[in-house]
């Protein structure tokens, strides 16, 4: 119990501290750029119009809502973290007791993450209502709502308008995301493990926990897609400005949002919140007119 509220203290604390992030990439996500691209040098010297990065996006929501206003959306996001913590634990720690013993390497790894998958699952199941409400909480400062002002308020909105499923909008490509992610993560990293370290060198666990990281950026860049479009379609439709055009097409299924996204090359949007390039041809909602 002590190890769950340490996890809980230590886990509120990065969220915290990680808000603004998310903040200003989610609302990237979604193609809201306030700002007009500047000309700027990339990495090699060439002149490139560059869209804003994060900390003059940063700049831009503190002169319109001041510095409270990085953290919109901050309380359901605890409410998330703290109760998926304890739902990933509890799950983890009754799979935890069906391994067996005397498992083969691989066999073993094959266990172990499919334990892990279902404890994640679990949790962001149960979690993604309050994902969702986080969202739109930030979406807000596209059009200036209020209509999310807290969590049970949103809760009961969310509920008198889309009824039980409205709760769980975007679900599908975000668990699709986390579980190829760990997936590819953890078999990626046994392979490296087994057939590129040698266990006679020296600072061995450090290598193999650096691989582990490695790895684990390696899978969340291949499924960043999944990530964009569960978030795109947690406020598609909402009633929300940022969840409509000039921002975001209202989208049947998570399929339709994939297709189009893909077909504009914006599959990476969002993904990268420095060194912003600006796509050739495309088009970004600015005081809901269209530059570029």
């Amino acid at each position: 119990m002590a190890d769950v509220c340490g996890q809980v203290l230590l886990g509120s604390g990065l969220t915290v501290l990680s808000h603004p992030l998310m903040y200003i990439k989610v609302l990237i996500q979604v193609g809201h750029e306030p700002l007009r691209p500047t000309l700027g040098r990339n990495l090699f010297g060439r002149q490139v119009y560059q869209l804003p990065g994060l900390f003059a996006y940063a700049k831009h929501i503190i002169k319109i809502d001041g510095r409270a206003g990085l953290f919109k959306g901050l309380g359901p996001r605890l409410c998330a973290g703290t109760i998926g913590t304890l739902v990933h634990s509890k799950v983890a720690q009754i799979l935890g007791g069906q391994q067996k013993d005397k498992e083969s390497s691989l066999q073993q790894v094959v266990n172990e993450t499919t334990r892990e998958m279902v404890a994640r699952s679990c949790a962001t199941i149960v979690t993604h209502p309050f994902h969702v409400i986080t969202l739109r909480c930030m979406v807000q400062f596209i059009g200036r709502e209020t209509k999310y002002s807290g969590v049970f308020d949103s809760i009961i909105t969310v509920y008198r308008e889309e009824g039980i499923l409205g709760f769980f909008a975007g679900l599908i490509p975000r668990l699709l995301g986390d579980v190829l992610s760990l997936w590819i993560c953890n078999l990626l990293a046994h392979l490296i493990n087994t057939y590129a370290i040698d266990d006679s060198m020296s600072h061995t666990g450090e290598i193999k926990n650096c691989s582990q990281a490695m790895t684990g950026f390696f899978a969340s860049m291949l499924t960043y897609p999944f990530v964009l479009v569960s978030n795109i379609m947690a406020v598609n439709n909402c009633g929300l400005a940022g969840g409509r055009d000039p921002y975001a097409s209202v989208y049947p299924t998570w399929v339709d949002c994939w297709m189009h996204l893909s077909r504009e090359g914006n599959m990476s949007r969002g993904n990268s919140l420095f060194f912003r390039k600006l796509p050739a041809g495309k088009t970004y909602a600015v005081d809901q007119k269209r530059f570029f």
